[in-house]
């Protein structure tokens, strides 16, 4: 089973964002998606100041396997986008709930994290697609 940490909720379609203190919202891919995906080659990410909506495409990570779209947990501006993935892309392998980051937020309502889903609930759609 992957490393689901506690703080972090999740879409259906395997991106998590976490709640910052100073209010944004920061977003990458589970370790369980970057597991399916395989070695990660290449990430592109929204421009920093982009508009997007909940559950809308704001991105794509390819790997050796396949390409994916990267959808917005919540809506909102783009506030930063991490651009160590340009060079190192491998991050997301890695360290896919640290330094594999993908872009941070400033969250349109930031009730709209209590609509994705808790880690346990997450856990639940993870252990049915692995069987």
């Amino acid at each position: 089973m992957s490393e689901i940490p506690t703080e972090l909720r999740f879409a259906t379609s395997h991106e998590w964002a976490r709640l910052e203190e100073d209010g944004s919202v920061t977003v990458g891919i589970s370790d369980h998606a970057q597991n399916a995906l395989g070695d990660v080659v290449y990430v592109e990410l929204p421009e920093q100041g982009q508009l997007v909506a909940a559950q809308h495409e704001a991105g794509v990570v390819e790997s050796v396997k396949a390409a994916s779209d990267i959808y917005a947990p919540v809506g909102g501006t783009v506030i930063a986008i991490n651009s160590a993935l340009d060079d190192a892309p491998e991050l997301v392998n890695q360290d896919p709930y640290g330094a594999g980051w993908f872009f941070k937020m400033e969250p349109a309502d930031v009730e709209e994290l209590t609509e994705l889903l808790d880690p346990e609930a997450y856990a639940e759609i993870c252990e049915a697609e692995e069987h």
